[in-house]
C-alpha cells in the first residue's frame, strides 16, 4: 500500500459486515502478498479506536477521515519531522574542494553526492563556522543535512529532521550494500568504484553506551531498500566504538547475509586506507570481506576480532535484573537461553514480567512476547504499565493505594508501545516454534528486540514426529531456541511447567528443579540458565524465593538462592 489508508474499505472491510465486532483480523496490504501464507489474517484492526497493527511485519497506524484527524488519545500518530532546506546550486568552494582533495576525494564524486560548502552557527564553538554540507536524500527528496566544520571535527544535523542512511538512494536496484561509519568513508568507497554504499547518520556509540539498539531506528525507516538486499558488507571503523556498531548492525541486518571488512594495519576506516594506500587497496579490503561465521567449520582467524575484543574488554557479565541481590546470582546477557519453572501460581510469569520492565527502564531493552495464557493482552499490558508507574491500574477495594491517573495511564501506553510486541496473534494464531522464531527474527531486524519470551512452553503448537522420541524432539527445539539467541544476540526466556508435584507432610509443594519439567531432562541440559520461582502459598507475606539452579557462564552469575518481597498491588518486587 503506497499511501496511508483513508477508510476501512482500503483494508477490504465493510463496516456493515463486521457483525458488530470492534476488532477484525484481515490480510495485511504491506506484507501478505510476499508471504508464503498469502491469506494469513495477520493485521488486527480496531474499528472503534481507528488503529491497526500487523503481527507479522510490524506495520501500524491510525486512520484519518478527510482532512480532520479524530481526537482520540489512543490513536497512534506518526511523528512529524522538520524539512530542511539546501542550497542545491551552491557547489563546492575552493577551500572545501582543497579539503576533500587532501582526503583523496575528487570534486566529481563530491558533486555527484551534492556536497556543498556553507556557513552556519555551530553550538560546539558557539559561533558561525565554515562547514561542509552532506545532504541526505530518500527517493530524491531532501530528508536531512549533516554539517561538518572544516577547521575542527564538529558535527551537527538539522534539529527535528528525520534520521536516515546517507546515500540511501544509491541502494536502489542493488543486491549488495556496504555500510560505513561516516560520509567521507562513503565518498572514499565511491572513489574506489563502489557506489552501493551508505553511511550511518550518527557514527558509532561511545563505549559503555546503554540502550544502543534503539538508536538504530533509522534502519526501520530505510527497510524498503534494506530488506531485499542479499549481501551486506560491514566496513565500519576498527576502533572499539566501531566494533560495537558492527555487532549491532550484524544483529539487526541478519548475520546470514553480513560480511565483515578488515582494514590494513594502521588504518581506522575507508578514508584512512584511501589516503594511505590508494583505491586499489580499498578495493582489496572490500573484495576480501569475510562472511560472518554462523554454522559449519571455521578456523581461528574467523573469530580474530571477537578474540581481540575479548582480551581488551574481558569477560562481560549481563545486564542487571533490577534487583541487586538477584544480580549476584543472575544477570541477563544477550545470546543466552534461560528456562524458568515453578509450581503453578508461584509467580513465574509475574517475576519475569517485573524483570522485563526493569530491563526496559534501565537499559531500554525491547521484547517479543508469546504469552497466550495472559489473554486478553490488554490486561497483561496493564500489568506491565502498573509495574512501570508503580501504581495499580485499577482501584482495589482491599488496598488504599492510589490508582494511577489517566495521564499516567497514557504515559505508560506510550512507553509500552516502544518496548513490547506480542507474537502469535489473530484468529489464525501462528504458534508453532519455527513460526514464532521467524516472527521474532522480523522483530530483531525491524525494531531491534533484545529479548524473547515464550510463556508457557506447553502453549506452543508442537508437531511431534512419530519416529522421534519426545526427548529428541525437545532437544531439537531447545537447540533452535539457543541458536536463535546466539545468532541474533537476543536473550530467550522459556517458562515451562513441572510435572505434577505432591505436597509434603507440611502441606507445601517441594521446590522443583529443571529435571521436573514435563517432557525431558533437556530442560536442564540445554539452557544456559535455569531458575525456579517458589513461594509459600499458605503465608504470602513470606518472601518469594529465586533459586538459580544452573549458570553456564560464571561472569553472568552463580548457583544460589535470593529472596524478593512481592507487592500484589503494583506487581513489583523488592530485594530483601
Amino acid at each position: 500500500m503506497k499511501t496511508s489508508p483513508q477508510s476501512w474499505q482500503d483494508f477490504g472491510i465493510i463496516l456493515g459486515d463486521t457483525s458488530g465486532r470492534d476488532e477484525v483480523d484481515v490480510t495485511c496490504p504491506q506484507c501478505s502478498a510476499s508471504r508464503k501464507k498469502k491469506n494469513a489474517k495477520c493485521l488486527s484492526v480496531n474499528i472503534s479506536k481507528e488503529t491497526w497493527f500487523c503481527h507479522h511485519c510490524g506495520w501500524r497506524g491510525g486512520l484519518t477521515r478527510g482532512e480532520v484527524e479524530r481526537s482520540n488519545p489512543y490513536l497512534w500518530k506518526p511523528k512529524v519531522y522538520a524539512k530542511p532546506t539546501y542550497p542545491v546550486d551552491l557547489g563546492v568552494s575552493d577551500d572545501v574542494s582543497a579539503w576533500l582533495l587532501n582526503r583523496g576525494i575528487s570534486v566529481a564524486v563530491a558533486e555527484r553526492n551534492r556536497v556543498a560548502n556553507g556557513f552556519i552557527y555551530m553550538p560546539q564553538t558557539e559561533q558561525r563556522e565554515t562547514v561542509i554540507q552532506f545532504p541526505y536524500y530518500r527517493d530524491g527528496e531532501l530528508i536531512n543535512v549533516k554539517y561538518r566544520t572544516v577547521k575542527d571535527k564538529h558535527f551537527r544535523m538539522v534539529a527535528g529532521a528525520e534520521r536516515i542512511l546517507y546515500g540511501l538512494d544509491d541502494l536502489k536496484d542493488q543486491e549488495c550494500a556496504i555500510f560505513v561509519e561516516g560520509e567521507c568513508d562513503k565518498l572514499s568507497l565511491e572513489e574506489a568504484g563502489f557506489r552501493n554504499c551508505v553511511s550511518v547518520p550518527d557514527g558509532a556509540p561511545a563505549v559503555g553506551t546503554k540502550n544502543y539498539s534503539m538508536k538504530l531506528d533509522y534502519l526501520e525507516r530505510c527497510a524498503p531498500l534494506l530488506d531485499p538486499l542479499k549481501e551486506i558488507i560491514i566496513a565500519v571503523d576498527t576502533d572499539e566504538p566501531g566494533y560495537i556498531l558492527q555487532q549491532e548492525l550484524i544483529r539487526r541486518l541478519g548475520p546470514e547475509r553480513c560480511w565483515r571488512v578488515t582494514w590494513p594495519d594502521g588504518c581506522k576506516d575507508a578514508n584512512d586506507v584511501l589516503m594511505t594506500y590508494g583505491v586499489s587497496v580499498v578495493r582489496e579490503a572490500i573484495d576480501g570481506a569475510k562472511e560472518c561465521p554462523l554454522v559449519g567449520v571455521s578456523d581461528a582467524w574467523d573469530f580474530v576480532e571477537d578474540y581481540v575484543q575479548l582480551y581488551h574488554q574481558g569477560m562481560q557479565g549481563g545486564e542487571s535484573t533490577g534487583w541487586p541481590n538477584v544480580d549476584t546470582c543472575y544477570t541477563v546477557k544477550p545470546g543466552q537461553l534461560t528456562v524458568i519453572t515453578g509450581v503453578p501460581s508461584h509467580g513465574k510469569s509475574s517475576f519475569l514480567d517485573a524483570m522485563l520492565v526493569n530491563l526496559a527502564q534501565s537499559v531500554g531493552w525491547r521484547f517479543g512476547l508469546y504469552t497466550p495464557e495472559s489473554y486478553p493482552h490488554a490486561r497483561h499490558l496493564a500489568g506491565l504499565v502498573s509495574r512501570k508507574i508503580g501504581k495499580p491500574f485499577r482501584q482495589w477495594e482491599w488496598s488504599p493505594a492510589e490508582r494511577m491517573t489517566e495521564e499516567e495511564m497514557h504515559e505508560g501506553l506510550q512507553w509500552a508501545y516502544q518496548h513490547f510486541w506480542y507474537l502469535g496473534q489473530g484468529e489464525e494464531s501462528i504458534s508453532s516454534l519455527s513460526q514464532l522464531l521467524e516472527q521474532a527474527k522480523g522483530l530483531v531486524k525491524r525494531f531491534g528486540i533484545n529479548g524473547l519470551v515464550l510463556d508457557p512452553w506447553n502453549e506452543i503448537e508442537h508437531d511431534y514426529d512419530p519416529h522421534t522420541s519426545e526427548t529428541q524432539y525437545i532437544s531439537k527445539c531447545l537447540t533452535l531456541c539457543r541458536r536463535f539467541a546466539r545468532t541474533y544476540g537476543v536473550h530467550v526466556w522459556i517458562v515451562a511447567h513441572p510435572t505434577k508435584l505432591y505436597r509434603n507432610k507440611e502441606g507445601q509443594y517441594p521446590i522443583p528443579t529443571p529435571y521436573d519439567i514435563s517432557g525431558s531432562s533437556n530442560f536442564r541440559n540445554k539452557p544456559d540458565v535455569c531458575i525456579t520461582i517458589w513461594r509459600d502459598l499458605e503465608n504470602r507475606t513470606k518472601p518469594v524465593e529465586v533459586h538459580v539452579q544452573k549458570m553456564r557462564f560464571q561472569e553472568c552469575g552463580q548457583i544460589g538462592l535470593q529472596f524478593l518481597l512481592f507487592d500484589p498491588v503494583t506487581g513489583r518486587y523488592t530485594p530483601m
